[in-house]
């Protein structure tokens, strides 16, 4: 080629200096091409999952037309959409008939991403009560033996004052009769102050006879003890709303009384407790059967005497002292006392 007059051609630093400058310009261009390009991509998947969330919710509505149920589970409900792939690791459906997803990804591809709102109910809190508080429940008054806090529904209450002897006679009606002179200690008695005493296992014909202490007909299971009729009889009549009612457990009285041990002296009924801050769990004026067996003997079983003592008794009753009462427990909703 024959160079005319006048041309110059570029020469290898300028050739190399071009390449440069385009190079860096790529540099430049190329991560703000990719950023376009990505954030298009996040904003199509955005609108695949919107578009996923609305078709769930126009299932949700056709769902109740034609059941007039609100659908419990996304399974339930049949699903028109027909864009790119969506997975959502949570589809939750509101009361209000919205949905809300998380932890979606588009065709395998993860999206940082929520559509509509989590609608969950907060937990619901409930008052907290200090073990030792009173708390009155259909006139009658409890203190409070457990409670966990505000995150507990229920509350576990003992009543301040046991049956009276009246009382075990009302709700243990062809079952039991406390009538029998009030020196008279275990089963069929009614006790200082007219309490109604009456052994823990027992049945119509175990106890004081009116001459005789007789064993016949006495059971050892707590589920059949005339105590537990009385008690489901007066629960019935007294604490509707209660989830449960019975006797005390070693375990809570253990709980408040802080029980160096159980088994101190057999049935002398001089256990030795530690109670610097539960004298409300005993008194003077009674003493009252716990639900647990002695020892896991099959005819002995705890009270709680009249100094705070633990102590054993047997079928055939106790002579240590006052006759031994009826103290329910109930397990109460908290919203009954608060009503």
């Amino acid at each position: 080629m024959v160079k005319k007059k006048g041309m110059r051609a570029f020469t290898l630093i300028e050739l190399i200096a071009v390449l440069v400058i385009m190079a860096i310009l790529a540099l430049i261009v190329t991560p703000l091409v990719m950023n376009i390009i990505r954030k298009a991509r996040i904003a199509a998947d955005k609108r695949s999952i919107d578009a996923y969330g609305r078709s769930i919710e126009l299932a949700i509505a056709g769902y109740l037309l034609d059941t007039g149920k609100f659908p419990t589970d996304v399974n339930q409900l049949s699903i028109e959409y027909s864009g790119d792939e969506v997975i959502c690791s949570t589809t939750q459906l509101n009361d209000d008939s919205s949905v809300y997803l998380t932890g979606c990804t588009v065709k395998g591809r993860t999206v940082d991403y929520a559509y509509g709102t989590d609608k969950t109910p907060s937990a619901p809190t409930y008052t907290a009560y200090t073990v030792g508080d009173t708390v009155t429940y259909n006139n009658v008054n409890y203190y409070v033996i457990a409670d966990s806090g505000s995150n507990e529904e229920s509350v576990t209450l003992l009543k301040a004052e046991p049956l009276t002897a009246q009382e075990v006679n009302d709700y243990g009606t062809g079952h039991v009769n406390v009538n029998f002179p009030s020196d008279w200690l275990g089963y069929q008695t009614a006790g200082s102050e007219g309490y109604g005493g009456m052994q823990y296992y027992s049945s119509q014909s175990c106890g004081y006879n009116g001459s005789e202490w007789v064993s016949d007909g006495c059971i050892t299971d707590y589920e059949q003890s005339e105590v537990k009729y009385v008690v489901d009889a007066w629960k019935a009549a007294q604490a509707p709303t209660a989830l449960d009612a019975r006797l005390i457990t070693i375990q809570e009285i253990n709980n408040n009384f802080e029980l160096e041990e159980f088994d101190c002296c057999g049935g002398c009924g001089a256990c030795v407790a530690n109670r610097p801050n539960a004298s409300w769990m005993y008194s003077s004026r009674y003493g009252y059967w716990t639900m647990s067996q002695y020892n896991n003997s099959s005819s002995g079983v705890w009270r709680v005497g009249n100094t705070g003592g633990l102590g054993e008794s047997n079928v055939y009753g106790d002579s240590a002292g006052s006759s031994f009462a009826v103290r329910p427990v109930i397990v109460l909703p908290k919203s009954a006392l608060n009503s």
